[in-house]
């Protein structure tokens, strides 16, 4: 299974793709896109569904994955992260790519263990299950890889529960 996880954000937009295979998973690609706030916003959204929508094509995604909750305490940055979810969404539903979601608490738990963790500890699980000698160059592309990773994670609970089904 190919698997693209997004963070999304207007001025900053992490990807980050994995292929599984049985219990392994393996580093495809990581991105981060930047658009300048010099630009229109309708070029800087045009940017990022260009860009998931080639990655997604370029890494032959089997499933997309983004964050599922945003709190922002700034309504400005909450309205740029939804404007990049729905640009993401809309790569994603223009190549017929599925789309999972999970919350930050649910990432940190597949990950860590933990709900309580925090970046450094979410960055270092990445970096140690896919085997990488040194983190992502951003944390963007470290918090897509986290999604991508949650979502195997997720993939192998319910096909072990299935099997186990009498």
């Amino acid at each position: 299974m190919r698997i693209l996880g997004v963070d999304p954000g207007l001025a900053n937009l992490g990807l980050g793709a994995i292929e599984t295979a049985g219990g392994e998973a393996r580093l495809l690609t990581t991105e981060l896109i930047r658009t300048s706030s010099r630009d229109d916003e309708g070029a800087r959204l045009a940017q990022l569904y260009q860009a998931v929508r080639d990655a997604i094509e370029r890494v032959q995604a089997d499933a997309l994955v983004v964050e599922g909750q945003f709190f922002h305490r700034q309504r400005d940055a909450a309205t740029k992260v939804g404007q990049a979810l729905g640009v993401v969404l809309l790569a994603a539903h223009h190549t017929s790519v599925p789309v999972s979601r999970y919350g930050p608490l649910q990432v940190k738990q597949a990950l860590v263990g933990t709900g309580r963790a925090d970046k450094a500890q979410v960055a270092y699980m990445v970096r140690a299950l896919l085997n990488l000698g040194k983190a992502p160059p951003s944390h963007h592309e470290s918090d897509a890889l986290a999604l991508a990773l949650t979502h195997w994670s997720a993939h192998r609970v319910a096909a072990r529960a299935a099997s186990q089904r009498p």
